[in-house]
């Protein structure tokens, strides 16, 4: 099972990690086809979109 978490208490180099992980441009979420933000994408496959996965949402989708 793969768990991503970022601990941190929001210095420049934990926004920075966070940043790394996180997809906010607008030509790219047009690009995968996104019209309801936020949405997860798991290895390169869409699993939500429009709404806030649960934690045990999330393990079910990385046990996969």
């Amino acid at each position: 099972m793969v768990k991503i978490e970022i601990l941190g208490t929001g210095c420049a180099k934990c926004k920075s990690l966070a940043k790394n992980v996180k997809v906010d441009s607008i030509q790219e979420i047009m690009n995968r086809g996104v019209m309801m933000t936020p949405a997860l994408y798991v290895d390169g496959e869409s699993k939500m979109v429009g709404r806030t996965a649960t934690v045990e949402e999330i393990k079910k989708m990385l046990k996969k």
